[in-house]
């Protein structure tokens, strides 16, 4: 009947080799200079907004103090999801940091939703803001915030969890930007509305990239392939082997980022098996996976030709 054979190969998943756990395990380091840079903006920017009045500024403090409980969260998700495997949970709590991105998404959501709405509200009432004041908190924002961001830069290609933080902290940077000019416009001009625009501005740069970290968490929550990983090519491969006749039940996901997992039922000749054995037959499959495709752990079937119409239909 069929071999089941469980393979995990020995690509680099997540941060520097040698680092163990999760993607974003690596990065908890750097996650937690990045919470205490936020906890210092936050309180610079409710000081900066209570002395000038500034929408924007405020809009801002807001913005990181998401940034603060996004980050502190991302740091929970990673304790949580390096956490032993049971037999309850086989997979431990690796999902646990993509549930902390989605989270992520909804805080950053919900407060460019407060910021537009503040925003509406300032159009029809405008308010006196000193343009030098904005100016200093915003600068001082944005020094913070690059320091931030230089910190994630690299976590965030492998991480979600990473990404969602690192989104944050890009859309405050962004809004430290809109601040300054702002400000400037109205030390320039005295058009004190460039302040109620700066803080459309940052809620309109929190939207997007928020929608599409959501998507990202939601594949992989939805069990979706991964993006880098073409499904068809990767039958094409297998059945290209010497010996498959067939393949079905070819399954692509991801438990968390820099973990995908592969299992397939693969058909092969009675002949290839007598001649070369089961060990051979597997070791080409593991070989034709890891030469060109990254996959952190796979699992295959090997059976004969008609086993498939005996399953249970449970286990297609």
């Amino acid at each position: 009947m069929g071999a089941g054979h469980n393979h995990g190969h020995q690509h680099h998943h997540g941060g520097p080799p040698g680092t163990p756990g999760t993607a974003g395990a690596a990065y908890a380091g750097r996650l937690r200079w990045a919470l205490a840079l936020a906890c210092t903006l936050l309180v610079a920017q409710i000081v900066g907004a209570a002395v000038t009045g500034s929408l924007a500024l405020l809009a801002d403090a807001g913005h990181v103090a998401t940034d603060s409980v996004g980050v502190a969260l991302a740091l929970f998700a990673i304790h949580v999801a390096n956490r032993p495997a049971s037999e309850r949970r086989t997979f431990g709590f690796a999902r646990m940091e993509i549930l902390a991105a989605l989270v992520n998404c909804l805080l950053l959501l919900g407060v460019g939703g407060y910021i537009a709405f503040e925003a509406v509200a300032r159009l029809r009432e405008p308010a006196e803001v000193p343009g030098g004041l904005t100016v200093l908190f915003g600068a001082v924002g944005l020094l913070l915030n690059l320091v931030a961001l230089a910190l994630l830069m690299r976590g965030q290609r492998e991480s979600l969890n990473v990404r969602g933080a690192f989104l944050e902290v890009l859309a405050d940077a962004l809004g430290s930007v809109a601040v300054v000019i702002a400000a400037l416009v109205i030390i320039t001009t005295g058009w004190q509305q460039a302040d109620t625009i700066a803080s459309l501005v940052i809620a309109a740069l929190i939207v997007p990239r928020t929608v599409k970290l959501a998507r990202e968490a939601l594949d992989v929550l939805l069990e979706a392939a991964p993006k880098d990983v073409r499904i068809a090519e990767v039958r094409s491969h297998i059945l290209e082997l010497p010996g498959v006749a067939d393949l079905h039940d070819l399954h692509v996901w991801t438990i968390t980022s820099g973990m995908p997992v592969l299992s397939a039922h693969v058909v092969v000749d009675q002949d290839t098996l007598d001649a070369i054995g089961h060990e051979r037959m597997l070791h080409d499959l593991q070989n034709c996976l890891g030469e060109h495709f990254d996959v952190a752990h796979c699992t295959f079937q090997l059976e004969p030709r008609g086993h498939a119409a005996h399953e249970a239909g449970l286990c297609h």
